[in-house]
């Protein structure tokens, strides 16, 4: 199966497909600002930071009952949201394609957010840097830069 132009049968770690520049939002973040954020439906995570620490992974169904005032990052949870940049890529694919997880945050030992592993829509591969910057140009209506 192709990935980013890496085959995932390879056996590559999660470095090898990860955004290196994800969006993150600050530790501040209200629930009715991540409600706002979430009014785009191709944001499915949010990545709550403190000086470059990920605080939280907050998802939508996080933010049901959750009061407009309160901070974000206490409605979102680490367990079972983030992986390391040298897990298996194969291992961490099968895992998110079975649970229908389309987002993990990758954090190094220390907690320090270092991508985003974004699995495409189709569950075949990973959005990659180009795919991202492509569609937020799109949306801001601003051509492609010349090769």
């Amino acid at each position: 199966m192709a990935c980013r132009g890496v085959d995932v049968a390879s056996g590559t770690s999660v470095s090898d497909a990860m955004l290196a520049r994800p969006k993150v939002c600050p530790a501040d973040l209200t629930v009715a600002g991540a409600r706002a954020l979430f009014a785009d439906d191709h944001v499915h995570a949010l990545l709550v930071t403190d000086a470059g620490l990920l605080l939280a992974v907050v998802e939508r169904p996080d933010l049901a009952d959750a009061p407009a005032g309160a901070p974000a990052r206490h409605h979102g949870r680490l367990r079972d949201r983030v992986v390391g940049p040298g897990d298996d890529l194969v291992a961490i694919w099968r895992a998110m394609v079975a649970a229908h997880r389309r987002r993990l945050a990758v954090v190094d030992a220390e907690g320090a957010l270092v991508g985003l592993l974004c699995l495409k829509r189709s569950g075949r591969g990973f959005c990659t840097q180009a795919d991202v910057d492509a569609r937020a140009r799109e949306r801001a209506g601003t051509p492609a830069p010349l090769a």
